[in-house]
């Protein structure tokens, strides 16, 4: 029996053009009429109405494609309105060639998925491919409802950011409340856990997750990581005792070579311990990947490759931090902090890079209430009309800075060195300058914070002067230098003084090879000290740090896989 209408995901179109919309509208129900609901829309408003309508009814919607130039409401305002309800959808914006300057910023400011020029003739070339990779992107992030997960906490509490920062990183909806607000006391008092005056209890955040068949809501207070991904049904336990290759590290090498290795054929398992998608996972727009010229986002980048992860049979392993690598006969032993473990063939090590700490009084207590290391992506909404810092001379921080300054009052960037130029690619200097309320502050460095509850003020130092001075500030976003996350290593692998991993030629001295080596041959060109322990990316001893080159080195690696396992 074939869905009921009201069963199937809606494809909404929108255009003031009554011809456009019925072509529009024929095009999509001759190719998706079967498996979608097709509606039309003559205008912003009467879009929202139809939106408004599918939701009270229990639907979906999977796409909204709507024109950019409508009276009242433009096309950009109207999908900006239908995230508000739905969220999961993907959009797609209608444009003439001469409004695609409209249409990139649009990319940006509503993260649209796509722009298409009009007219397409013919469908079959340029509307159906786009829509289908769009579904089928749909279809694997099946939306949730946004208020699936809660979490009741204090705004300027470090753990309640941690777990909100774990959740947004992992695409995982939720629903924030002050832990003073009625309905924070309600869920606690339904989940049995509210004080005795309904009052919420000592230990936050909660997390909350509705209970089995409408049920009590389950509760966890200040949960670990582990446990919060667990609750929120991400993965964290290997289906099998053994694999091929176990992959450490989830941002582009460690993605790359997951998608390559199981691909190919190769039992995989990748072991994150934050979010899959690692610094570049949280940038706001990335603009020279090769293959997309429009740009896109840091998180978009990471979801496309986490369902090819998925797509080809890998495992992806949540919130489990390795702390030990060990050998046992010619496996590799990977030990978890929770002393569980998982064995493999071979261990590529792609643990990346984190940002480093500033340093001075009063910085690290602040961390997470208003000093954040990274873009921070569940603190950017609460800046919108703000006052904010940005630290550092790099791609990321100019990524942040604009990012930030659509919403924010004023952005300003505080950079140790004489100018941003050397460190940041030209095309974000550009971008840097033309925007009225960044400013950059060069040979300046941030050496304190102070404040009460959460952040107030930090103090900036002028490196030629050594003059210091004091400046309000409620959101700092830090982005200086990189330190390997390689200590977990120590003694196991060759590492440099800066503790990034030794790899192929670099292990070599005077022709010798290093110590340990018991392999009648040189180290494969990825491969560390321990035959069989392969490196890629930002972790590697003198890699560029680019995701491109990381994701080259994932697929390289792999190919090195496949050479040892088969002369071992």
């Amino acid at each position: 029996m074939a869905d009921a209408p009201a069963s199937r995901p809606v494809l909404l179109t929108v255009d003031d053009d009554p011809a456009v919309s019925r072509a529009v509208a024929r095009d999509l129900r001759r190719r998706y009429g079967q498996s979608h609901r097709v509606l039309r829309a003559d205008s912003g408003a009467d879009a929202m109405t139809a939106l408004r309508e599918v939701k009270l009814r229990g639907g979906t919607v999977a796409a909204v494609l709507a024109d950019y130039r409508m009276p009242q409401m433009d096309g950009v305002q109207l999908l900006e309105q239908a995230m508000d309800l739905f969220p999961a959808a993907r959009r797609v914006l209608l444009t003439a060639y001469a409004d695609t300057s409209a249409a990139i910023r649009a990319i940006n400011d509503v993260d649209l998925d796509h722009y298409m020029l009009k007219p397409w003739d013919p469908p079959e070339e340029k509307l159906y491919p786009v829509l289908d990779a769009l579904l089928e992107a749909w279809r694997a992030a099946p939306p949730r409802p946004a208020d699936e997960v809660v979490v009741v906490g204090d705004r300027w509490s470090a753990r309640s950011f941690a777990v909100r920062d774990f959740l947004a990183r992992n695409e995982v909806p939720y629903r924030w409340l002050l832990a003073e607000e009625p309905e924070a006391h309600r869920l606690l008092r339904a989940a049995g856990i509210a004080g005795a005056d309904g009052s919420a209890p000592a230990r936050l955040p909660v997390v909350l997750a509705p209970g089995p068949a409408g049920g009590a809501p389950m509760a966890l207070a200040d949960p670990d990581d582990t446990a919060l991904a667990e609750h929120a049904g991400l993965r964290t336990r290997p289906r099998e005792d053994f694999y091929d290759v176990a992959v450490v590290g989830g941002g582009p090498a460690g993605l790359s070579a997951a998608v390559y290795a199981a691909s190919e054929g190769l039992r995989t398992v990748l072991v994150e311990e934050r979010a899959t998608g690692g610094q570049a996972g949280q940038s706001s727009r990335i603009e020279n990947y090769l293959g997309f010229p429009d740009g896109l986002s840091g998180a978009q980048l990471a979801d496309r490759a986490r369902r090819q992860v998925a797509k080809f049979g890998a495992e992806t392993l949540s919130a489990r931090s390795v702390t030990r690598l060990e050998t046992a006969g010619g496996a590799r032993v990977l030990r978890f902090a929770d002393g569980s473990s998982v064995a493999a063939h071979t261990v590529l090590l792609a643990t990346g890079v984190s940002y480093r700490t500033l340093a001075g009084p009063g910085l690290e207590e602040f961390t997470g209430r208003g000093v954040y290391y990274g873009a921070a992506l569940s603190e950017v909404t609460a800046c919108a009309g703000q006052d904010v810092f940005v630290v550092g001379a790099a791609n990321s921080a100019g990524q942040s800075a604009v990012n930030l300054a659509r919403t924010a009052r004023s952005v300003t960037v505080l950079v140790r060195g004489p100018s941003i130029e050397a460190s940041m690619s030209a095309y974000l200097v550009e971008q840097v300058r033309e925007r009225a309320n960044i400013e950059v502050l060069t040979c300046t460095e941030v050496v304190g914070a102070r404040g009460g509850e959460h952040l107030r003020s930090i103090v900036l130092r002028d490196r030629d002067s050594r003059l210091e001075r004091e400046v309000e500030a409620h959101h700092v976003f830090v982005f200086i230098g990189a330190a390997p996350r390689t200590g977990w290593l120590d003694g196991v692998v060759e590492r440099d003084e800066h503790g990034f991993v030794k790899a192929g030629p670099d292990l070599l001295v005077d022709g010798r090879r290093p110590a340990g080596w018991t392999l009648e041959r040189d180290p494969y060109h990825l491969e560390t000290s321990l035959p069989g322990v392969f490196v890629a990316g930002d972790a590697r001893a003198d890699s560029v740090k680019r995701v491109a080159s990381a994701v080259g080195e994932g697929a390289m690696a792999v190919m090195l896989v496949h050479r040892y396992l088969a002369r071992s």
